[in-house]
């Protein structure tokens, strides 16, 4: 997926449409000269509304929206014919996409069904007919309701990437590297940080014809939780995936330190993440002979199971496969 075609985060200024007035209207035909009020009601205005579509990956489709904006409702007549709806304006976003006001930060809802819709920014109401308003002491009322204005809001959309497995790890751990050797995908790889600036999608083929999906997700850096780096542009990704494979160069000085802090970034950004499965995996095992392997064994802290990979030497990738399709499928 091209870095210029995988948007995550766009803001949207969304104007909903203004409900109808209604009507002042007074019943009058060829047989009634001073007839009742009979005002239909204003019809309300537009709402903006979020549809989930399965179909999309990605929210460019909206980046050069800026403005959304919704008609308003028809007004009220007599007869007690109330006003048309204002049509509304239907966007449709990917599975995972979160809607935050602007103003607040607030995030208000998330769509993770497909065809789910939710009211963005609602309609105004339309206004009541002056029939609403007879009464015992008031048998004919000659005012209505105008319509209640509509609503312009500032509205962010990011998206979510869902995938079954996601790589966790700083800048240059590898992970591009290994999403190009065991799939399709082909994320830009360099030896710098940051290479990876927005998720890289790839399925991974399994035994049988079976397959998963794997997200290259850009790299962590210490404190990325307080904004840090590429701080929340990619921690919100690591939510919607049902795997969490870390991944820690063989080349890292510290390992126990190194897992410590990617763990510690993903427990202060949202403490769910730390009962998700987790596989971690030692990189670069090209890089270790048998006795640097052994001292690198032999210092390990964590109680997680874990295998050598080596994405040059394809070493470790089948076992890493079959772990990956055995944690998916509680095996």
């Amino acid at each position: 997926m091209a870095d210029q075609n995988f948007i995550d985060y766009v803001k949207l200024c969304c104007r909903s449409g203004p409900g109808g007035a209604g009507s002042a209207h007074f019943r009058r035909d060829r047989l009634t000269s001073k007839g009742g009020p009979d005002g239909g009601n204003g019809g309300r205005g537009g709402h903006i509304i979020l549809r989930g579509n399965k179909q999309l990956w990605t929210l460019l489709p909206l980046k050069y929206r800026k403005h959304v904006i919704a008609k308003g409702g028809g007004n009220g007549e007599g007869a007690l014919r109330s006003g048309a709806f204002g049509e509304d304006i239907i966007l449709e976003v990917p599975l995972g996409t979160i809607a935050k006001d602007v103003d607040t930060g607030k995030v208000e809802f998330e769509i993770s069904e497909d065809g789910e819709e939710r009211i963005i920014v609602p309609g105004g109401r339309g206004g009541l007919g002056n029939a609403n308003f007879k009464s015992a002491t008031n048998q004919i009322p000659k005012y209505a309701q105008p319509g209640e204005e509509g609503r312009t809001e500032w509205k962010i959309l990011e998206l979510k990437v869902l995938a079954d497995v996601g790589l966790v790890g700083f800048p240059n751990a590898g992970k591009s590297t290994l999403l190009a050797s065991i799939s399709a995908a082909k994320p830009k790889i360099a030896n710098y940080e940051f290479t990876t600036l927005v998720p890289n999608l790839g399925i991974v083929d399994y035994r049988g014809g079976k397959s998963f999906i794997m997200a290259d997700i850009p790299g962590i850096i210490e404190n990325a939780h307080l904004g840090k780096g590429l701080g929340f542009r990619f921690l919100k990704h690591i939510e919607r995936n049902a795997v969490l494979l870390f991944m820690i160069p063989g080349d890292t000085d510290d390992m126990n330190k190194a897992y410590e802090i990617l763990l510690n970034e993903l427990k202060e950004f949202n403490p769910e993440l730390m009962d998700k499965p987790r596989i971690i995996a030692i990189t670069k095992a090209d890089l270790l002979d048998e006795e640097l392997r052994q001292w690198r064994i032999d210092e390990i802290k964590w109680k997680e199971p874990y295998l050598f990979i080596s994405s040059i030497t394809q070493e470790g990738l089948t076992e890493l496969k079959d772990r990956i399709w055995n944690v998916l499928n509680d095996d």
